[in-house]
C-alpha cells in the first residue's frame, strides 16, 4: 500500500507500456463492435507532472519528456500518434504538465460505445481515481484489490477485451502472481488480450518467469522488452517488459518497427537494449 506512482508517472516504463496499450486500443476499434478495458491497477489516473512528488523524483523528464522532443522518423511517429496526440491533448500549450495514466489513456481513446473498468486498493488513489471519472458513464472505478478483479470481472459483457495488469512489485512473488493471476483469468475469458508489465532490474528471476508462462496452454503470447541502462551499478529499475496474449496480428511488426527508436531515446548509457519476441506462437 505505501507505492505511489506518481513518483514514477511518465518515466520509460511508461513510455513503452503506455505506447503499446494505445496500439492494441487502435486495433480493438478496429472493429465495431464494443470492448471494454480492465484495469487491474489504475492509480489515480491522470498525474501533474509539476508536483513535489513528480519533481523529487523527476524521472519524467528521461521518458515522456525526452520522447516529446524527439525527432521521430515518419513510421514511428504514426505509430505512436494515439499515445502522443493523447498527451498533447492534455497539454495544449506544449509545455508537459499533465500526464494520462492507463485509465485516462484508455478513455481518451474510446469511442462511444467502448467502456473501461478501472480497479484501485488504495484509498487515497481510489478517491481521485472516482472524482476524475464521476458522471462518466463509459467508466466504472472499483476499490479492489486488482487480483481479485481477475476472477470477479471476466469476462466482461461486450465478450471483448483488453486487460492491463500492471502490479506495483512491492511485495515478493510478484512475479509468480503474475503468472497465476493469467492462467486463472485465461481460464474465465480466453478470448482477452492481455497485457502484463513486469519490472527489469539486477536479480529479477525474468527467466524462470518466462519459462512458468511457456509451460502454460495459452497459444499465443508476445514479449517486449526495454531496458535504458546497465544493472552493473544500481539496483534500481534499469528496464521493463510486457507480455501481451492474443496481441494484434501487427504489433510485433510494430513493436520491430518502434523499439529500436525508443531504445536510441530513450537510453541512458550504451548497455540500452530492446526485443521482441515470441514465448508462444508464431
Amino acid at each position: 500500500m505505501n507505492y505511489r506512482h506518481i513518483y514514477h508517472a511518465g518515466n520509460f516504463a511508461d513510455v513503452l507500456k503506455h505506447a503499446v496499450l494505445a496500439r492494441i486500443i487502435r486495433y480493438a476499434k478496429n472493429k465495431e463492435k464494443a470492448f471494454r478495458v480492465l484495469d487491474t491497477h489504475a492509480g489515480i489516473g491522470l498525474y501533474d507532472l509539476s508536483s513535489e512528488e513528480a519533481q523529487k523524483t523527476g524521472e519524467w523528464r528521461d521518458g515522456i519528456g525526452r520522447l516529446l522532443k524527439a525527432e521521430l522518423p515518419a513510421p514511428v511517429a504514426e505509430l505512436l500518434e494515439p499515445y502522443l496526440s493523447a498527451i498533447r491533448e492534455l497539454n495544449p500549450t506544449g509545455a508537459i504538465k499533465l500526464y494520462p495514466g492507463s485509465p485516462k489513456l484508455a478513455r481518451m481513446l474510446f469511442r462511444p460505445q467502448d467502456r473501461l473498468s478501472a480497479m484501485e486498493l488504495h484509498p487515497e488513489d481510489y478517491h481521485r481515481l472516482h472524482n476524475l471519472f464521476e458522471g462518466d458513464f463509459q467508466v466504472r472505478a472499483t476499490q479492489l484489490d486488482g487480483w481479485l478483479a481477475l476472477g470477479a470481472h471476466l469476462p466482461p459483457k461486450e465478450k471483448r477485451g483488453v486487460i492491463l495488469v500492471d502490479p506495483p512489485f512491492e511485495e515478493e512473488g510478484e512475479y509468480g502472481r503474475l503468472v497465476s493471476g493469467l492462467t486463472n483469468a485465461y481460464r474465465r475469458f480466453a478470448g482477452g488480450t492481455y497485457c502484463l508489465w513486469y519490472p527489469i532490474k539486477k536479480g529479477a528471476p525474468i527467466k524462470a518467469f518466462h519459462e512458468e508462462l511457456q509451460a502454460l496452454d495459452i497459444p499465443k503470447m508476445l514479449c517486449t522488452e526495454l531496458t535504458v541502462r546497465s544493472d552493473r551499478e544500481t539496483t534500481g529499475l534499469t528496464g521493463s517488459g510486457l507480455v501481451i496474449v492474443n496481441p494484434p496480428f501487427t504489433l510485433k511488426d510494430e513493436l520491430h518497427t518502434m523499439l529500436p527508436v525508443l531504445k536510441s531515446v530513450l537510453a541512458q548509457d550504451r548497455f540500452a537494449s530492446q526485443r521482441a519476441f515470441w514465448l508462444h506462437g508464431e
